[in-house]
């Protein structure tokens, strides 16, 4: 959920600087609707193109791609390569036709960009007859510059093609897909520079650079790269204020640049997105997309002030402030996940799960993670990411408490626990004893573990599980 997780942004990605998925959906970024999925929004082309073709008997402009993509659906898979687009568009079997004898004219032009177009095929037969279209369309597009090179609306809707043609990439062929989208940046650079006022090219333009960016992981190159999106996003802001959507996928973008950048660029980064999804939801407050990632951002805050403040300053009006926006994207789309697949996840020091009276020198210190199943000591050679709970090595027991198995929970103040603030879990099996790092952080685990055994007792496990798993 970039209009990605990017809880994940809602796109993707992990805590709290995921973000974003690009949506192949051929969509306007207005503010009336946002997009159902991803963290960023889809291609926007609702630009009326007005290119010259030409040729007789063709259209007076050149066609958008929604009206050509858009006849996908009535028509069918084109036949031997051509497009069964009604008469009514101008794009019959003459007009096929003559496109294929275009072809010989412009074979030397653009070569680059229509070799790498020609050499995607899709991935099924839905995404092979998709890509028959977007050829065609390529063909067009570049016919009517050849006969107006100053015309922006022909380059724009060239780039829409490239960059719908490496959505429709094999997933494996990263590398073809970086392609499209570089040759799809330049033909958006071509169209704001012939029409500096053209707000869906630097919209769209953006979220191809997001895109590419993804593909770098926390690189240099990527930081670069997500700097020119967000640039590009500012510009269709001002060009556009009236864009929910170009705002949260700014949000998204900084999200994604302060996970790259140093820690002492990272806060002013963080509180600059913050700033766009709250714009965002000021424009259309039910836009649950902008409300769930202002709920990571702010979760992702709350966690890197527990780690890096001092001890007068805490984290928990951040973490209510999150735990509200999450809360209120879920109500009004209920498959929003919470920041993690556990509520909350920390370091208590722990005895070892088969002496639970260890002397002191026996204790570690570990992660722990709870979810609505319960309490579980984390494989410290794993990512608790990267494993169900519940799934630990054989070598090893670890601590686990089931949350129907809890009877109480409180803090403890015992001369025989390590130094600390002590975490007493009385269960039916007996009491478990673990230490938490401050009495600051004890409470947030009180509170969590607590929050959790209530929603059971309720009946609710189910509920919060859903929340948990999306």
């Amino acid at each position: 959920m970039e209009d990605s997780a990017r809880p994940t942004p809602a796109d993707s990605g992990e805590l709290p600087n995921g973000a974003g998925m690009a949506e192949d959906a051929v969509v306007a970024p207005d503010a009336g609707e946002a997009p159902e999925e991803g963290e960023e929004s889809g291609i926007a082309n609702d630009s009326e193109t007005n290119a010259a073709l030409g040729a007789e008997g063709e259209p007076s402009r050149a066609l958008t791609m929604r009206e050509l993509l858009g006849e996908l659906k009535d028509s069918g898979e084109p036949s031997s390569g051509r497009s069964t687009l009604s008469e009514g568009n101008g794009i019959g079997s003459a007009g096929a036709e003559r496109a294929s004898q275009d072809s010989l004219q412009f074979s030397s032009h653009h070569d680059v960009a229509m070799d790498l177009i020609n050499s995607v095929t899709g991935v099924d037969e839905e995404g092979r007859s998709r890509q028959r279209i977007l050829s065609f369309a390529a063909k067009r597009y570049v016919s009517a510059i050849e006969r107006n090179p100053e015309d922006p609306d022909a380059y724009y809707n060239w780039a829409l093609v490239l960059q719908e043609s490496a959505d429709n990439v094999d997933p494996d062929s990263s590398s073809s897909k970086d392609s499209l989208l570089e040759e799809a940046c330049k033909k958006y650079a071509e169209a704001t520079r012939l029409c500096p006022t053209l707000y869906d090219a630097y919209y769209n333009w953006a979220i191809a650079i997001a895109d590419r960016a993804k593909m770098r992981g926390r690189t240099k190159e990527a930081e670069e790269l997500w700097k020119q999106a967000i640039m590009n996003y500012d510009k269709a802001v001002q060009l556009n204020w009236n864009s929910p959507q170009a705002l949260n996928n700014w949000g998204l973008g900084l999200q994604e640049l302060s996970a790259i950048v140093p820690a002492r660029d990272k806060q002013t980064i963080i509180k600059t997105a913050i700033s766009k999804f709250r714009s965002a939801i000021q424009l259309q407050f039910d836009f649950h997309r902008a409300i769930y990632n202002l709920g990571t951002v702010l979760y992702g805050l709350a966690e890197d002030t527990m780690r890096s403040a001092g001890p007068d300053v805490s984290p928990n009006d951040l973490y209510s402030q999150s735990a509200i926006y999450v809360a209120a994207a879920h109500a009004l789309k209920p498959n929003y996940s919470l920041p993690l697949p556990y509520l909350k996840a920390g370091y208590l020091t722990a005895p070892p799960a088969d002496n639970t009276i260890a002397p002191h020198k026996h204790w570690e210190r570990s992660e722990f993670v709870l979810n609505h199943e319960g309490l579980q000591q984390v494989d410290a050679s794993e990512s608790p990411s990267s494993k169900p709970l519940g799934h630990m090595g054989r070598s090893k027991k670890y601590i686990k408490v089931a949350v129907e198995d809890i009877v109480s929970v409180s803090a403890c103040s015992d001369l025989t626990l390590p130094p600390g603030a002590g975490l007493c879990i009385e269960t039916i099996h007996g009491p478990l004893f673990l230490v938490a790092d401050t009495w600051e952080s004890l409470d947030g685990w009180l509170d969590a573990i607590r929050l959790v055994y209530t929603i059971f007792a309720r009946g609710k496990s189910d509920v919060l599980a859903g929340i948990i798993t999306g």
